[in-house]
């Protein structure tokens, strides 16, 4: 092997490697790839821009940009009020049914997000026997299509910059389906065992309030009971923090010092009385964010956040928004809440500022659950012409009358002139961390094929692998993949092991097409962590669920979806 290819190959270590250490970091990661590519002259000017401007990258963030603007209107909603009803099996049907089926095609973080709501609120079931059963149904029906799923795009964009054609919409339909109905049935029977946590939701009558007894204040020195601070309407002093003390249950007589924290809980509407209190300094209310709307996000594993307290991080100046409250692993953060570390998964209740809706990284940092949303929903003619002229997009496409990039070039255009979607909404909400992994991968396989990395696997391929049948080395792919994808996430995986996969087929001298088809199905079946698929965070948090729980209800579902994928794919695509 050359110099040039040892480098190249080391650096492919690197990066597997580093996306383990840095799980929440995989921009990061890839980002530091683009140096190092570029830095040893791995690749050139040209393979930049081809890597940058690929066709299939870019149909994934036209595709993403759209369903942007079907998050805005109201049919996914309007659906979702019709899904919960007295029987548990109804609506489980229901449920599996409009998420499996609404996932093929839109957003699936969207899907589940839209979802959560009602059965958070709904009076018949317990949140956290329906909650976990969403996000698999929206992990199994963005199996169906080509563009249910951002890994299947992802693996699309590899393959066409492999063969230089494009992957038919409907590719994945056959063993999708079957995994639709073989893992819904083995979800439908484990999903009664799902535990009943006590999932009363965090909101206007269950908030903890921060606030600190001011230097100089004249509440210092009083009891608790003197300060008048035991008969609130709807609020109630919960914890006295005091130095590295907490106090809970506060007596009435606990006397108050300056510099105290005082945590409240109850209505949050009822919180302005406590203005009444001089000295009495509010954590959450600065300009009077408390006055306004309030908003309920999970945070992203890759946000900024994660390993930093709210203070540390200057979490107000970032986001125009302060933290109400907190909430892990079903457990209510109280206390300091700007010394609280923040960890992937963490569910906020957030006061937003004016300027809230207009930054750029919201998006980038937190799923939004409920409440205020940056972008106001659509309604009348922008509605219906959001929902038929993404349908028209996609028949042409299935068609053939018109290329997917395309038809959503088409879309995008018409939904900002039509003013379905503005500019600054389409820049807040740009996946920029899927373009550069996407990219950047796309440019490591460029250099593992230009510094000969290829063809040395290719030849060991042939040389030791030779008599083994393709079957067993197919397997190893998706176990492999599978693997990457609990640890690393689904996109990261995909752009890692297409390289390594095609590079078996050529060795091997069969089809790619079974071994790109797998590495597509591994990388989309996690079910057994909550961090390695964005729905399985997002519900993560809002159902209470533990760790035990994705393991009980993901192992069986993720043995029978890999049984599926190695079985049927091979038959619907033979080597």
């Amino acid at each position: 092997m050359t110099l040039n290819a040892c480098l190249t190959l080391l650096l492919f270590v690197m990066t597997v490697v580093g996306l383990i250490r840095f799980q929440t970091r995989p921009a990061a990661v890839f980002g530091s790839l683009l140096l190092c590519l570029v830095g040893f002259g791995l690749v050139n000017r040209q393979q930049i821009l081809a890597a940058m401007a690929n066709s299939g990258l870019v149909t994934l963030i036209l595709l993403m940009l759209c369903s942007l603007v079907l998050e805005k209107t109201r049919f996914l909603r309007l659906l979702a009020k019709k899904v919960i009803v007295a029987s548990y099996r109804t609506s489980w049907l229901r449920l599996f049914g409009l998420t499996t089926l609404c996932s093929a095609f839109l957003n699936n973080t969207a899907v589940v997000a839209t979802l959560m709501a009602p059965i958070r609120s709904n009076p018949y079931h317990n949140a956290s026997r329906l909650l976990l059963p969403l996000s698999y149904a929206a992990i199994l029906g963005g199996t169906v299509t080509l563009i249910g799923t951002s890994t299947n795009l992802i693996v699309n964009s590899f393959y066409i910059n492999e063969t230089g054609k494009s992957l038919p919409f409907f590719s994945f339909a056959a063993v999708g389906l079957l995994l639709v109905l073989g893992c819904g049935t083995v979800l439908g029977l484990y999903s009664r065992r799902l535990p009943e946590y006590h999932t009363n939701d965090l909101n206007q009558k269950s908030y903890f309030i921060d606030a600190k007894v001011a230097n100089g204040s004249p509440l210092a020195g009083k009891s608790v009971e003197a300060n008048g601070l035991r008969h609130l309407q709807s609020l109630f002093l919960v914890e006295v923090i005091r130095g590295a003390q907490l106090r809970s249950p506060v007596a009435p007589t606990e006397i108050l010092q300056e510099g105290d924290r005082l945590i409240f809980a109850g209505d949050i509407n009822k919180v302005m009385q406590l203005h009444h209190f001089s000295g009495l300094e509010l954590f959450a209310d600065k300009d009077g964010l408390l006055q306004r709307e309030l908003t309920e996000v999970v945070v992203r594993q890759e946000s900024v956040l994660v390993g930093q307290t709210l203070k540390g991080i200057g979490f107000r100046a970032l986001f125009d928004a302060a933290v109400v409250a907190i909430r892990r692993d079903g457990q209510n953060l109280s206390g300091k809440l700007g010394e609280v570390t923040i960890a992937a998964g963490d569910f906020l209740v957030l006061a937003t500022g004016e300027d809230y809706r207009q930054r750029h990284n919201i998006s980038k940092n937190f799923i939004s659950v409920s409440g205020v949303a940056p972008e106001q929903h659509l309604s009348g003619r922008r509605e219906w012409l959001a929902l038929g002229g993404f349908i028209i997009a996609v028949v042409l496409s299935i068609t053939g009358l018109m290329d997917l990039m395309q038809s959503m070039l088409l879309l995008l255009g018409l939904y900002i002139f039509s003013g379905c979607v503005t500019v600054n909404e389409l820049l807040r909400r740009f996946p920029l961390d899927i373009w550069l992994i996407v990219s950047v991968a796309i440019l490591l396989s460029y250099a593992l094929v230009s510094s000969g990395v290829a063809i040395w696997f290719t030849q060991q391929v042939r040389q030791y692998a030779s008599g083994l049948q393709p079957y067993y080395l197919l397997l190893l792919t998706y176990v492999v993949t599978w693997l990457l994808t609990e640890v690393v996430t689904n996109n990261a995986a995909a752009a890692l092991m297409f390289p390594l996969a095609v590079g078996l087929a050529k060795g091997l001298q069969v089809d790619i097409l079974p071994f790109v088809m797998v590495v597509a199905f591994a990388a989309s079946g996690s079910f057994v962590s909550p961090f390695g698929y964005q729905t399985n965070l997002m519900v993560y948090n809002v159902g209470k669920y533990c760790l035990s729980d994705f393991f009980k209800l993901g192992v069986p579902v993720a043995l029978t979806y890999g049984i599926i994928v190695v079985v049927m794919v091979p038959k619907f695509f033979p080597f």
